[in-house]
């Protein structure tokens, strides 16, 4: 390779939104390397202010069309929490069933559609369907059912309409659960094959690694993914309501989403990131697939945050067989919710595919939402993203300059970006 290199990879491939590479090497060493987010920001903090509190889940599950779901989830739990609104046990077992349905559509799509091309060495899945199709056919399967029982749970694929403040509007039957319950039982075995396929040619993911903080929900119940406390690898667990001094988000002037960092210059969130926290409660076949990759916590390897997203897809399995379980033993029933109106500060979190996902809703006495503040997975991704550029760029210069291009994509698709949703409102100060 060339002592000098430019690349100027613009608008990557296989990920949400546009973010570039800029990439500057000098007598075989680099002088620049930058992580650019050029997306126009979106506001969806200012759209919500005047609104119903009834109105602010459906409005921010516009945020993003793969994780709707979740951005619901945490808005209904922030407005609850603002207005000390409290839910059913049944309603926070639907919630985190359609909280699995969510994972289960994004983990798949990501790794079935956006990350198997690399590992096959072509630039697409299309290429895939010639050469494996039987494993492409289970891929949408599996693709499918999560996108099924989102229909059932959430009325729709995205943007929920069936779940609202303190409960739902609609509720699945219990012949319904039984046959997603089948549906789900039926899955663990093309599961099994997709994670193999996968297994075979885990050789092409680098073996890069940095040391990093990883920030994201824990808990001591069971693997966080709908509640739990703030949890980091470097400072140990903190209140919900400190998220303000751990997210700590600042601007660059090469990006357009605003980045974070904590203890150190930055951090990882995803579902690398929840298995370093929390892996010990995972369920026995999420802990079969961790061993046949050899994962261990702690990782410092990000490309190993698909591994972690195939993990988390086995236990997703196992917990909404458990969940539905469940519900059918005890009986569903219809609910009828009174939700009364009251002013307060609520703050909701959850585990969205990408990362720990936070809303902060405060609410008047008319049930208006006066502030709303939004931190998205990704934005606090995008810091750690540009210092693992930083450390992997000097080891790739011996390579062509076409598998250092690769080997720096790649490195953005292992932490499935989601960058048009990491873009929202900075407060200009005039001076």
């Amino acid at each position: 390779m060339s002592q000098d290199l430019k690349i100027d990879l613009e608008h990557i491939t296989r990920i949400e939104g546009h973010g570039s590479i800029v990439l500057d090497a000098k007598n075989g060493k680099v002088v620049s390397a930058q992580w650019r987010v050029p997306e126009a920001p979106r506001f969806f903090e200012a759209m919500v202010v005047g609104r119903s509190y009834n109105e602010l889940p459906h409005i921010t599950s516009r945020i993003c069309g793969i994780c709707s779901i979740s951005h619901t989830l945490t808005s209904l739990k922030a407005v609850e929490n603002a207005m000390g609104v409290d839910i059913s046990d049944q309603t926070l077992l639907l919630r985190k069933l359609a909280h699995h349905a969510e994972t289960i559509q994004s983990h798949i799509l990501h790794v079935g559609y956006l990350i198997a091309p690399d590992l096959f060495g072509v630039g697409s899945v299309f290429p895939l369907v010639n050469t494996h199709k039987d494993a492409v056919v289970k891929i949408v399967k599996l693709h499918r059912l999560g996108n099924e029982m989102s229909d059932l749970l959430c009325g729709r694929t995205t943007h929920p309409v069936s779940m609202a403040v303190g409960g739902f509007t609609k509720i699945p039957t219990e012949k319904e659960l039984t046959e997603v319950k089948a549906r789900l039982q039926g899955a663990v075995k093309p599961a099994n094959e997709v994670i193999g396929i996968v297994l075979a040619n885990a050789g092409k993911l680098p073996g890069f690694t940095r040391e990093t903080e990883y920030i994201g929900l824990t808990s001591d119940e069971e693997y966080a993914l709908y509640d739990g406390v703030i949890g980091s690898t470097d400072t140990g667990r903190h209140k919900l309501e400190d998220y303000l001094s751990i997210t700590n988000e600042f601007v660059v002037p090469h990006s357009t989403a605003k980045w974070t960092k904590h203890n150190r210059d930055s951090y990882m969130v995803g579902a690398l990131a929840r298995y370093n926290l929390n892996s010990r409660k995972l369920t026995p076949l999420a802990k079969e697939v961790a061993g046949k990759f050899g994962l261990k916590a702690p990782c410092f390897n990000p490309f190993m945050n698909n591994v972690a997203q195939l993990v988390e897809f086995a236990y997703v399995l196992e917990d909404s067989i458990q969940i539905i379980d469940e519900l059918l033993d005890d009986g569903l029933k219809e609910e009828k919710v009174e939700v009364k109106v009251k002013a307060g500060r609520g703050i909701g979190a959850i585990e969205a595919p990408r990362g720990v996902l936070f809303h902060d809703y405060t609410i008047d006495e008319r049930g208006k939402c006066v502030k709303a503040n939004c931190i998205i997975p990704t934005n606090q991704n995008h810091g750690n993203i540009q210092k693992d550029i930083e450390a992997l760029a000097p080891t790739l210069l011996d390579k062509s300059k076409s598998e250092i291009e690769l080997n720096l994509e790649m490195l953005v698709r292992a932490y499935d970006p989601c960058v048009s949703c990491s873009t929202h409102y900075l407060k200009v100060k005039f001076v």
